[in-house]
């Protein structure tokens, strides 16, 4: 609605990933470097965490970007299913034509395709994002992936995204058998006052293809003291800011529209913990906005 008024290519804060945007703060990258070095090296179980919007997802898509076509890779984001209907999804977004069958019978199948993915020198990577809402068993059922390996490597990368509680779930005693698989474990934080700011900047140079200046610096400050540097709060009190500046017609977004646009949002109404659920609300609807 506001692209034409303000010059933009595109929308510089939309909800949705896209590694366009991706901003390389030292926390993002290093979580980025993290998951291809993992990958090259066949490291095999990899857990990458953070809190709702703390940019996983958009790390995610990038880290796709970046991978060549010797790498096989499967994105999971429906978690809330069984350990066999996980592994007809593996076979599904492999592209493996499977027959159906015992659990068994489908891990061979697999299997079969693993071995032959190495023969082909190509490398297959897993990659589960909302982790944390696998069931224990299901998550024992992943660990099982991990046995099919050769003498010298692993057959599968896998990787886990999920919020803080995955971390939780993966100290479980009877899960300890997939906690000592892990190779790597990396917590993703918010951004930081300089990177916050520098995130806006950044997206807005993307969309815009300039070093034009929409928000002033007083304005910048209120961004950061509403999101506490979490890249999803960002994007939507900028992109709440930038509709109000089209209607008022402002052309830049100074301090007293931001303090009244910070007033009216959602998520000043209501406690921390609801925020955190709309939030998550927000999450998946467009995850599977994008997956549909």
């Amino acid at each position: 609605m506001y692209h034409k008024f303000f010059g933009f290519k595109e929308s510089p804060f939309t909800l949705t990933p896209n590694s366009r945007f991706f901003y390389q703060s030292a926390k993002h990258t290093e979580a980025l470097s993290t998951l291809i070095y993992a990958i090259e090296e066949r490291k095999g179980f990899v857990v990458i965490t953070g809190e709702i919007g703390s940019g996983k997802t958009t790390v995610c898509r990038t880290l796709l970007n970046k991978l060549d076509n010797r790498t096989q890779t499967a994105l999971i984001t429906n978690t809330h299913i069984s350990g066999k209907d996980l592994l007809s999804t593996v076979l599904d977004e492999f592209d493996v034509p499977y027959t159906s069958g015992s659990k068994a019978k489908l891990l061979s199948q697999l299997n079969h395709y693993l071995i032959e993915q190495l023969r082909n020198d190509h490398n297959v990577v897993l990659i589960i994002d909302e982790a944390q809402n696998l069931k224990p068993s299901v998550l024992e059922e992943v660990r099982l992936l991990s046995n099919l390996e050769t003498e010298s490597e692993k057959l599968i990368q896998i990787i886990f995204l999920g919020q803080p509680e995955l971390k939780k779930k993966l100290a479980l005693p009877e899960l300890e058998q997939l906690r000592q698989r892990i190779a790597v474990f990396f917590h993703l934080t918010a951004l930081d006052e300089k990177d916050a700011k520098d995130y806006v900047l950044h997206r807005l140079r993307i969309a815009s293809d300039s070093e034009r200046q929409y928000f002033t610096e007083g304005a910048l400050n209120l961004i950061y003291q509403f999101s506490q540097g979490v890249p999803r709060l960002i994007n939507q009190i900028c992109d709440s800011a930038l509709l109000n500046g089209f209607i008022y017609e402002k052309d830049v977004i100074d301090e007293n529209l931001m303090q009244e646009v910070v007033r009216e949002s959602p998520l000043m109404q209501i406690g921390k913990g609801a925020a955190q659920r709309t939030l998550h609300k927000m999450d998946q609807y467009e995850k599977e906005k994008v997956g549909g």
